[in-house]
């Protein structure tokens, strides 16, 4: 069986990196996204175990002293972690995983899975990126300002990916997305064909 493949999803709050993957799991078939763990509040319309696991600050750091994350980090006061084991299990499986996740994340998985694949997504300005972190409703001035903050030096990580889109027009990136997916299953060796390719060249 063919092992799936760990794809890892990058970008500044307001890019639209959740709403390009959960339309990508929608469409998509046998590719799965990574549930982390964190400690932040629960906002309105999340579902535990959907959107996230939300747990307490002291089963969160108990976790970390038992090396059961993946990744983890702190990002605006909050702590966000990844289950290695479950990530593991499924690729075993065959089945992709999708991990949404911060570039310091980023970085730490990429370590655990070198033949992972990486996508950053950036958007068309910091203009829209303000207009868009408004309009979701979601944070208070104070949260969107320290993002807005953080969202250029969150960029500059952009060159530590293997692939780039720019989210203008959602159909488009969804589109690149899809097609980056599509490719690496497309690459060999292509052990899912096996038997065909027996049949074909004896």
């Amino acid at each position: 069986m063919k092992q799936g493949t760990l794809f890892i999803v990058s970008a500044p709050s307001g890019a639209g990196k959740t709403s390009l993957v959960g339309e990508i799991l929608t469409r998509g078939d046998n590719i799965q996204a990574s549930v982390s763990h964190t400690t932040r509040e629960r906002r309105s319309g999340e579902k535990d175990g959907v959107n996230y696991h939300f747990v307490n600050q002291s089963k969160f750091l108990k976790m970390v002293d038992d090396d059961a994350f993946l990744e983890h980090a702190e990002v605006f006061g909050n702590h966000y972690g990844t289950s290695e084991s479950w990530v593991r299990m499924t690729l075993e499986l065959g089945i992709d995983v999708i991990l949404e996740i911060d570039w310091q994340g980023a970085e730490q998985a990429r370590k655990h899975f070198p033949s992972s694949q990486s996508i950053f997504i950036l958007p068309p300005s910091k203009q829209a990126l303000q207009e868009r972190l408004t309009l979701r409703g979601q944070d208070n001035r104070e949260v969107i300002d320290r993002r807005i903050a953080a969202a250029t030096q969150e960029m500059s990580h952009y060159i530590d990916a293997d692939y780039l889109i720019i989210n203008d027009d959602f159909e488009t990136a969804r589109a690149q997305l899809e097609s980056i997916i599509t490719a690496q299953r497309c690459q060999l060796p292509a052990t899912d064909h096996q038997d065909l390719l027996n049949d074909l060249l004896t």
